[in-house]
């Protein structure tokens, strides 16, 4: 593989190769990004088209956040020990190729097991777009390219769901996946051109591949028994050996993590306790957030009789509220601690999802669907930059991107786990997003248990947060190399790592 020769950290934001690096990494961080919200809008069609129940369509979106979520922390590991340009790469092809595997899916298990794919490429390719950015601007220039690259993804993510509304109206859900490939075609070539090779110079321990293994096989049985519980019975062996098996596996994470010299999640972090509060925070807001957003787009076209476009664009002023107002809220946090606003906006971010209740039969976008989604983005807003500064914080620098990838870690599986259990919760399962009234009634249960989560959220931080900025803890001894990096689709969380 041929590159442009260029010193590492040495790209200018000006530069015309800085400008196509910011491209490839935009692109590249924008394939999984835009491909996680347009499943979601496809689930009615996949479900109709294979003729399959609820439990089905919770693995397809499940099978893909499984792997993604177990991996993340390996895939940066390996980025920068092997070279961040060639895992990104990597993980690109990889995406690609299992998206072709997607579109061609006979059946649904093979799109299960193919989506499962898609997580492995993501969970290489994700770390891979921040920590090219860090690792290739100078210092002056990588807030510049860093703030470009949260705008245009932003941008991008809020085309997604469009675009993938009107592929799957007017043609068919296949094509929301063929559409990867001549995208990672494009990134793979900016990124062999155009994007330097860089690497973690103290890398040179063991990438701990057994703990990534362990923590996404725990996941999966977890998961598992989760999704078949409520089918099955909570007593059914494969449920049971899932939800033990799951839990064991879990556990041995742990005890490798704190014995091997080269943990892909130093478990240090912990020993604050800002960090360790605002995970919970994160875990609770991000799960009853999930939760809901993996039922809203079948309630919004199998209930409210709203087009797959339609759909697919209801979220949007969420995307452009957050985008108007996360500076301002990361920049008053700065100024005042982040107890409050995580206080508040757990709060607001549950008043809006209770709103969604709203959306029924018949449903109009003004009157119904438009002032849930206003609050849930004030909401967001309110919290999610306050909540990353304070994890950033309660790090040592040495570990920072460590603990934000840590976080992102925490609210992808907080999602996959209420994928698994909302649903039930609420007495939504097998074919009852195909009876209208069944899942209408279902859903309004939904958005108030993750509407009370949130507040619980609310409460957790209000009570548990000092009111100040918690201090950085202290660096374990001896100071193993860090292996952090920025593993986040969510643009404003990721903070400048000194290797």
């Amino acid at each position: 593989m041929t590159t442009v020769a260029t010193a590492p950290a040495g790209l200018t934001f000006r530069s015309s190769q800085g400008r196509w690096v910011l491209v490839a990494t935009v692109l590249g961080s924008g394939l999984a990004a835009i491909d996680a919200t347009v499943v979601g809008i496809a689930l009615p069609a996949m479900g109709k088209d294979f003729d399959v129940d609820l439990a089905a369509l919770q693995w397809v979106v499940t099978a893909y956040t499984l792997t993604l979520a177990g991996l993340l922390l390996v895939g940066g590991a390996l980025g920068d020990r092997f070279g961040r340009r060639t895992v990104f790469v990597i993980g690109v092809v990889g995406f690609a190729a299992a998206s072709l595997l997607c579109g061609i899916a006979p059946d649904i298990r093979t799109l299960i097991a193919a989506r499962a794919l898609q997580g492995v490429g993501g969970a290489l390719l994700t770390p891979g777009s921040l920590a090219i950015l860090q690792a290739s601007f100078t210092p002056e220039d990588r807030g510049k390219a860093i703030g470009a690259w949260s705008g245009l993804g932003g941008v991008a993510t809020a085309l997604g769901p469009f675009l993938g509304g009107w592929l799957i109206e007017t043609a068919s859900w296949r094509l929301i996946f063929y559409i990867n490939l001549p995208l990672a075609a494009l990134v793979v070539w900016l990124a062999v051109r155009h994007v330097p090779e860089t690497r973690d110079p103290q890398a040179d321990g063991p990438v701990d591949a057994l703990g990534g293994a362990l923590v996404t096989v725990a996941l999966v049985g977890i998961t598992y028994g989760l999704i078949t519980g409520p089918g099955a019975g909570w007593t059914a062996p494969e449920v049971l050996i899932g939800l033990i098996g799951g839990a064991a596996l879990g556990v041995a994470f742990v005890v490798r993590e704190r014995r091997t010299g080269s943990p892909i999640l130093p478990l240090e972090l912990f020993r604050s306790r800002g960090f360790t509060v605002t995970n919970l925070v994160t875990f609770v807001v991000y799960g009853a957030l999930g939760g809901v957003l993996f039922l809203l787009p079948i309630q919004l076209q199998q209930v409210g009789g709203f087009s797959a476009v339609a759909a697919g664009v209801s979220l949007l002023p969420v995307t452009l509220i957050m985008l108007l107002l996360s500076t301002r809220s990361g920049a008053l946090a700065a100024r005042i601690g982040p107890r409050w606003q995580m206080s508040i906006g757990p709060v607001v971010t549950g008043l809006g999802l209770v709103l969604l209740v709203r959306v029924g039969a018949d449903a109009e976008y003004a009157k119904h669907v438009l002032p849930a989604v206003v609050v849930l983005g004030l909401g967001l807003s309110i919290v999610v930059a306050p909540l990353t500064a304070t994890v950033l914080a309660a790090a040592p620098a040495e570990h920072a991107g460590a603990a934000s990838a840590v976080n992102n870690d925490v609210a992808r599986a907080a999602g996959l786990i209420a994928v698994a259990v909302l649903p039930a919760a609420a007495g939504i399962g097998g074919s009852a997003y195909l009876q209208p009234g069944a899942f209408d009634a279902g859903f309004d249960k939904a958005v108030m248990i993750s509407g009370v989560l949130c507040v619980l959220g609310g409460l957790l931080s209000l009570v548990a947060l000092p009111s100040r900025r918690p201090a950085r803890i202290p660096a374990p001894r001896p100071a193993p190399r860090s292996t952090a990096h920025c593993g986040l689709d969510a643009p404003p969380l990721c903070h400048e790592v000194d290797h």
